[in-house]
């Protein structure tokens, strides 16, 4: 909301409101809501101000790997003529969109999850930007889309790494770490698994499912997140490994620490299994 004329932000504390921007506030137990803030960072934005980048990806559901927290400002794109200026409460980013780049969501105007790839392209190193663009096509636009978001913008930031993480975008994908861990493989150059596979034994019962796995080499690579810490889970892992083992197969089992901090032993380790 803006502020009304003849009240102090003394006042405004009493009344437990906060100030997002110059000119702009809102409740305080709802500031922390992003749906709730977009509104009131709008509210004072230039005509045509559109959500964008980061901010767009989260309204789209969309998370992002290794983003910084916590930053609370909204990322938004004018015109490049526009005179707004980046505040505490928003981030601004100069750059033409066409009619088709712009939607709506959450009764916001946001760009659309293609754009909003196109735009993440280039401010996100390569393993996030696959992050991104494995969600994105688990139903949210198609690979079709994300081609024509490139050849509409083939030159400047960005289009090396769009061009680059594409091609190897899947939708399998059950997490962004997975899809981290997937372009480490990919830029070590190593043989590319296949994804989400179901493993039999040799008498044809099901054993268990694969998050990556080299079938000709009886290699298989599970990523566990927290979720694995929790007991029920972790007893239920430990039959299926045992099971997997039994039937000839060789398992590694690798956690963020190992993907994020420990990027060279994950592809090492996973080198000495497939030879």
């Amino acid at each position: 909301m803006a502020r009304e004329a003849g009240i102090s932000d003394k006042q405004l504390r009493h009344r437990e409101v906060v100030r997002l921007s110059r000119d702009t506030y809102a409740p305080a137990a709802l500031t922390g809501a992003l749906r709730t803030r977009l509104p009131a960072v709008l509210l004072t934005a230039p005509p045509g101000a559109v959500v964008s980048h980061a901010t767009a990806a989260a309204l789209w559901g969309i998370e992002i790997p290794f983003q910084p927290q916590p930053d609370e400002r909204a990322d938004l794109t004018v015109a490049p003529g526009s005179r707004a200026e980046s505040r505490a409460d928003r981030r601004i980013h100069r750059s033409d969109l066409l009619p088709e780049d712009v939607t709506r969501r959450a009764s916001l105007p946001v760009t659309t999850p293609a754009r909003t790839w196109r735009d993440l392209a280039g401010v996100l190193q390569p393993p996030a930007l696959l992050a991104v663009t494995d969600q994105l096509l688990d139903g949210l636009c198609t690979r079709a889309e994300l081609e024509r978001q490139m050849a509409r913008r083939p030159k400047g930031r960005g289009c090396a790494r769009a061009r680059a993480v594409l091609p190897i975008a899947d939708r399998r994908s059950e997490s962004p770490m997975e899809s981290v861990l997937r372009w480490l493989i990919h830029e070590a150059g190593s043989p590319m698994p296949d994804l989400q596979v179901d493993v039999h034994s040799d008498g044809g019962s099901f054993v268990g499912r694969a998050d990556f796995l080299w079938r000709d080499r009886r290699v298989l690579v599970e990523f566990d997140g927290d979720h694995h810490r929790e007991r029920s889970t972790f007893v239920k892992d430990l039959r299926r490994q045992n099971g997997l083992v039994a039937a000839g197969w060789t398992i590694l089992r690798f956690s963020s620490a190992d993907v994020v901090g420990r990027p060279a032993y994950v592809i090492a380790t996973i080198r000495r299994a497939l030879r």
